[in-house]
């Protein structure tokens, strides 16, 4: 894959960070920011996060509907600390040096991971969210 593809809004990633074993952490919504570049936001004080403040490579896993299957590799780094109305979350870019095709000829991923909604006052917080990074996504393309 030259470029990452297109994926539903209600995608969930999993991002492996390292320290140097690997940790792998559900993340909500990340944003195609680009050929090569993924948004996404992480609570300011996970663990995650100072693990790609610490090193920065890292990899995020997408499996989701209309067959997308892949893992983007590269160099995280904070692009907001905090985030524009969400002081409690840090808005991360990943530039993304490889993309690894997890699509088969034998399958098709027709959804990713799906989730219910149990508190709409924190869907309305992730939909802000994402809202920002869209925009960040804007702004330097």
């Amino acid at each position: 894959m030259d470029a990452l593809p297109e994926w539903p809004l209600d995608t969930i990633g999993v991002l492996v960070t390292a320290d140097p074993a690997p940790h792998a952490i559900p993340v909500s919504w990340p944003v195609r920011a680009g050929d090569r570049r993924i948004l996404l936001s992480l609570k300011s004080d996970r663990g995650s996060l100072a693990r790609l403040r610490d090193r920065p490579e890292v990899a995020l896993l997408i499996l989701s509907g209309g067959n997308v299957a892949l893992c983007a590799r590269g160099a995280a780094h904070v692009i907001a600390d905090p985030m524009p109305g969400a002081e409690d979350y840090v808005a991360v870019a990943i530039d993304v040096t490889v993309i690894d095709d997890h699509r088969q000829s034998a399958f098709a991923v027709l959804t990713g991971i799906q989730r219910t909604v149990i508190d709409p006052t924190e869907l309305r917080y992730l939909e802000k969210r994402v809202t920002t990074l869209k925009a960040m996504a804007t702004e330097r393309n």
